[in-house]
């Protein structure tokens, strides 16, 4: 079920703005920080991305114009990655026709009892993978 949500939020975002799933979490992420920036090491702890995975991420939205890369003045190896006013308008207009996709695709499916019982099975789910507890394999 995730791996087909995830498929088909990213076919509509890319359908009708160009952009991936992963774009999107990061124009959100930033979107959400104060000055819209982020050191590089925050933005990867907040995707759960790879610090080399997210440095290739920013340099293909860099491209687009989307963010920027600012140099972290208390530390000469930190960056931050910065949302640009392109990047905030992009978002802004991705962001309504995200929330219907995700209407579409994952509210409607189910009814609103359902869906509250799916977000506290969630939430057990995400404590018991935050705790390390349960046994692999």
């Amino acid at each position: 079920m995730s791996t087909l949500l995830a498929e088909r939020l990213e076919h509509d975002l890319k359908d009708s703005h160009g952009l991936s799933n992963q774009e999107y979490e990061v124009m959100v992420r930033l979107s959400e920080a104060p000055d819209r920036r982020l050191r590089m090491s925050d933005l990867a702890g907040r995707t759960l991305a790879s610090k080399s995975r997210l440095s290739h991420q920013i340099s293909r939205m860099e491209a687009d114009g989307l963010v920027r890369r600012e140099d972290c003045a208390e530390d000469r190896r930190g960056q931050y990655a910065v949302l640009t006013d392109a990047g905030w308008d992009r978002l802004v207009a991705a962001a309504p026709d995200h929330v219907e996709s995700v209407r579409t695709w994952l509210l409607d499916a189910m009814s609103p009892e359902e869906f509250a019982e799916l977000g506290r099975l969630c939430d057990r789910v995400v404590e018991q993978l935050r705790s390390g507890c349960g046994s692999a394999g």
